[in-house]
C-alpha cells in the first residue's frame, strides 16, 4: 500500500508569516495523522523561511507515524539528521537559495559524495532515499551509493500530464521497472495532486510512499484539511485498485 506522508511547510510558513504560534504547527501535524496521513515530511531550509531547526527536534518527538526529513546534506544538515535520527531523510540537491525542489541528483557523477553521506546517515540509524529524475542509470546510481530508497522527482510528470497522461508516466515506468529489478524501494513527490495521483498509482503501484505538500494545502482551503487527506488517501486507493 502507498503511504501518504503530508509535508506541512505550508503550514510553517504561513505561522512565520506573522510571528507568534499560529496556526499552531504542532497541533496541525497531530491532526493530519488523527485525520489519516501516514507520514509527516518536512524539508527545513538554512534560511529557516518555513520549518525552523526547534521544529525539527519537537517534531522528531511528536510523530507518532512516520517521520521524514528533507534536505540537502550540508554538515548542519547532516550533523542536525544524526541526532535526531528521522525514520528517513530524503536527501535533495537544492542550493541553499532555492524556491523548491526542482531537479534530482546526478548519482553517476556525484557517486562518491553520496555513498559517504547515505553511509554515514545509514550508520544513525535512518532509512536514505535519494531525490532523482527518471532514469534508470540514476536510480543504478543510487543503489550504487547505498540508498535505501528513490523519490522520483514528479515535477515533469505533473506539469505534462493534462495534456498527454501516457507520455507523462512513460518515462517513470521505465525507471520504476528498473527500481524493481535491482530492489530498491520507490518513492514519489513533486506536484502530486488529486487530478494526477490515482493515475501515478495506477501505473507505479509499487510506489512505497508519496510526499505531498503544496497541492494539498491549497486543496485544504475548499475542502478542509480532514477531508482532504482523506481523498488524497481515496485516490491513491483507487489507483492501485485500478492496477490490481
Amino acid at each position: 500500500m502507498t503511504r501518504l506522508s503530508v509535508n506541512v511547510n505550508k503550514i510553517a510558513l504561513w505561522r512565520n508569516a506573522r510571528g507568534g504560534n499560529f496556526p499552531d504547527l504542532q497541533q496541525v501535524v497531530q491532526d493530519c495523522e488523527r485525520f489519516g496521513a501516514e507520514g509527516i515530511t518536512i524539508h527545513p531550509r538554512p534560511d529557516q523561511r518555513h520549518i525552523r531547526t526547534d521544529d525539527v527536534w519537537t517534531l522528531s518527538r511528536l510523530v507518532q507515524t512516520e517521520f521524514n526529513v528533507e534536505g540537502f546534506p550540508s554538515e548542519a544538515f547532516l550533523a542536525l539528521m544524526e541526532n535526531v535520527k528521522p525514520h528517513q531523510v530524503t536527501l535533495v540537491p537544492d542550493p541553499p537559495d532555492a524556491l523548491t525542489s526542482s531537479q534530482g541528483w546526478d548519482t553517476v557523477g556525484q557517486s562518491s559524495f553520496l555513498h559517504e553521506v547515505v553511509a554515514r546517515l545509514q550508520t544513525s540509524g535512518c532509512r536514505v532515499s535519494l531525490f532523482v529524475e527518471p532514469r534508470s542509470n540514476m536510480v543504478e546510481g543510487a543503489l550504487a551509493a547505498g540508498a535505501n530508497r528513490v523519490e522520483f522527482y514528479t515535477g515533469p510528470f505533473a506539469e505534462l500530464f493534462p495534456a498527454n497522461p501516457d507520455a507523462a508516466i512513460s518515462p517513470y515506468k521505465q525507471a520504476a521497472l528498473t527500481a524493481r529489478k535491482i530492489g530498491i524501494g520507490i518513492n514519489a513527490g513533486h506536484d502530486l495532486n488529486l487530478p494526477n495521483l490515482a493515475f501515478w498509482c495506477q501505473h507505479i503501484p509499487e510506489t512505497l510512499e508519496v510526499s505531498i505538500g503544496h497541492a494539498l494545502w491549497v486543496d485544504a482551503v475548499y475542502y478542509g484539511m480532514e477531508n482532504t487527506i482523506q481523498m488524497y488517501r481515496r485516490s491513491i486507493a483507487n489507483g492501485l485498485a485500478a492496477a490490481s
